[in-house]
């Protein structure tokens, strides 16, 4: 029995199948197969019914879910211990951001860990909110920052800010009103990412309670190119001032409060509450968080 062994394992029962399991830790499914039908031959059990729809655990794969849980953190608090003696934060940590968070902090994310915590390293993985949760579940993310994030008992979720969304457009020599209303939101055509974007679906529903639908333009799943199409004059968006701040494009850009009432997204911090948490992770939460409540406030 190896680590590795039982890090497929739990990741299958998790996300209740092979596929998502190999799609989301990045190793192919026959790998994956290969590696739990091993454990199976060795303990001489059945311990993942399949069927059509994914993978459920058998009792005896119940039993050695928590065994398996225990062992991967203990290994984890084996390495956080020796990384501590060392004084500094060490060792390597994933951060997860959605899309519109990507764009205005990947670069002052990694510039400012490097200069904090020099002999400790940092990846950014981009993706839709739910992709991101998922990843802190199965361990591919240690950090992740959430738009609406849903509960869960496998993720700890940290509130960090609301905020409101606003109606992108291409900046006109004519006078435009100072906010739009989201009862008119259905006149502007829309470019918009796709579902099950967060952003997304919550324009489907606050319009839904109106009985009202977007008009939607384009689906475009990069925040960059749609603000990029905004700029000349393929429709209009709906995202933060952050991002358009963020943008190249944000001089030909206007970006105006939708009110009557606002659409407010919730943005929260994510991190397991199955795994110990380590130095360089700790270090990793601490930083987001400033840095993220430090660019609203500015």
């Amino acid at each position: 029995m190896d680590l590795k062994q039982l890090e497929y394992f739990v990741a299958v029962v998790d996300l209740g199948g092979f596929s998502r399991a190999s799609r989301l830790l990045g190793i192919a499914q026959p790998a994956i197969s290969r590696q739990v039908r091993s454990l199976e031959v060795e303990l001489r059990q059945t311990l993942l019914r399949r069927n059509g729809r994914g993978a459920l655990p058998t009792e005896a794969g119940k039993r050695l879910l928590d065994h398996a849980r225990s062992i991967l953190q203990q290994v984890e608090r084996a390495r956080r211990e020796v990384d501590e003696v060392k004084g500094a934060p060490v060792g390597h940590v994933v951060i997860g951001l959605p899309p519109t968070l990507a764009l205005a902090l990947t670069a002052t994310i990694v510039r400012e860990f490097r200069r904090r915590y020099p002999r400790a390293s940092v990846s950014i993985v981009e993706g839709l909110s739910v992709h991101i949760h998922e990843w802190v579940v199965v361990g591919r993310a240690d950090v992740g920052l959430l738009y609406n994030p849903v509960p869960s008992a496998a993720v700890e979720i940290r509130p960090l800010l609301d905020e409101n969304l606003c109606l992108v457009s291409r900046r006109g020599t004519r006078r435009q009103a100072s906010s739009v209303k989201l009862r008119d939101l259905p006149a502007y055509p829309l470019i918009v990412p796709s579902r099950p974007n967060a952003i997304r679906a919550l324009i489907d529903a606050r319009l839904a309670t109106l009985g009202a639908r977007p008009q939607v333009a384009l689906e475009i799943d990069a925040i960059g190119a749609i603000l990029e199409l905004v700029a000349e004059g393929h429709g209009h968006a709906v995202l933060s001032r952050r991002a358009v701040e963020a943008s190249g494009v944000r001089r030909q850009l206007v970006a105006r409060p939708i009110v009557k009432p606002p659409i407010t997204t919730s943005l929260a911090l994510a991190v397991s509450s199955q795994r110990p948490s380590t130095p360089v992770q700790d270090a990793a939460v601490a930083l987001v968080a400033d840095l993220v409540r430090g660019t609203a406030a500015s």
